[in-house]
């Protein structure tokens, strides 16, 4: 959704610095996001109110240094101007902790990546001058082109009144289910408004479901969801990852149980790995960009050959006891 943003504003905390309040605007659509910059944790995206549209600052107000209450504007771009200049705090080269708030993120490096716009009078005016030598002869003048008019009566056979009026009953009723149709699919379309009001935290909910089951449950389209994950800089849906984490954390807890009752200290090493393994599905909830490690994925395919070869030897074993019996 960067490509079609129009303007951004961010605030900074007057008495709590680390507070960044930002306001995006999508053609007519505003949208207010709060934002926590810690120095020694991560950034935190939290939920916010609106702030700035509830108390009355409009948009043509805003400028660099403007305290408007207890916030201050550190940085403000609009499309139709030239390009701002990046503190440190909001450059995506010099501060790579900006990652962990791809929302934000992903517009600063949009805008940073945009090329400034080159004045009127600086472009070459040739072309122009050698497509009017090429249109236009010597001696000759530019006439506007004659409009060409399309009749819609049959020349084959004489004009009728009665056959004239029907077929014009026909077009006006074409055209009024026509009319129903996209007044339908305008009905169906999720607001605009809906889908820029979605936020990480409201996605993050249904990471465990499949992406259309989730679709149909965030109400929006399934190609909608896809590009709101890619602004969040999300790949691919986490519903898999999650999903083959809980199942190995549901077999190291049935061996934690067996092995209580035979091999006390095995049980705490196996419940040692399920604690790890728990961790890393929470890390990759609140942060769906984040691959599974390496040592898990290890473990992962130790336990499906596991798996594998036990379901082998209980076939084995049925197979021997049918042939025995007969």
């Amino acid at each position: 959704m960067a490509h079609s943003l129009t303007s951004l504003a961010i605030f900074q905390g007057v008495n709590h610095k680390e507070m960044i309040r930002s306001l995006h605007v999508y053609g007519s659509v505003e949208i207010e996001r709060e934002f926590l910059f810690e120095r020694k944790g991560r950034y935190v995206e939290k939920k916010a109110k609106p702030l700035f549209c509830s108390e009355g600052l409009q948009r043509p107000e805003i400028s660099l240094g403007l305290v408007f209450g207890t916030w201050r504007c550190i940085f403000l771009f609009r499309s139709n101007h030239s390009l701002p200049q990046f503190p440190t705090l909001l450059c995506p080269s010099r501060n790579p902790k900006l990652v962990d708030i791809p929302n934000l993120a992903n517009v600063l490096k949009f805008i940073s990546e945009l090329k400034p716009k080159k004045p009127y009078f600086d472009q070459p005016k040739q072309l122009d001058l050698v497509v009017k030598e090429d249109r236009v002869g010597y001696g000759e003048v530019d006439q506007a082109k004659p409009q060409r008019f399309a009749l819609k009566q049959d020349l084959n056979r004489l004009p009728d009144s009665e056959s004239e009026s029907e077929e014009s009953e026909d077009d006006q009723n074409e055209h009024s289910e026509s009319d129903a149709k996209t007044e339908i699919l305008k009905k169906r379309r999720t607001p605009s408004q809906h889908v820029a009001g979605l936020c990480l935290e409201d996605l993050s909910k249904y990471f465990g479901v499949p992406i259309v089951e989730a679709s149909r449950k965030l109400n929006v389209g399934l190609t909608v969801l896809k590009k709101k994950c890619r602004e969040f800089g999300i790949p691919r849906w986490p519903h898999r990852k999650i999903k083959s984490l809980d199942s190995l954390i549901h077999d190291l807890q049935e061996e934690a149980e067996k092995q209580q009752e035979k091999n006390k200290a095995a049980a705490m090493v196996v419940a040692k790995k399920q604690k790890k393994l728990e961790k890393e599905m929470r890390n990759i909830v609140e942060r769906p960009f984040m691959e599974i490690q390496i040592e898990t994925k290890r473990f992962r395919q130790d336990n499906f050959k596991k798996r594998h070869r036990a379901s082998r030897a209980k076939k084995n074993q049925e197979s021997l006891a049918t042939s025995s019996s007969t």
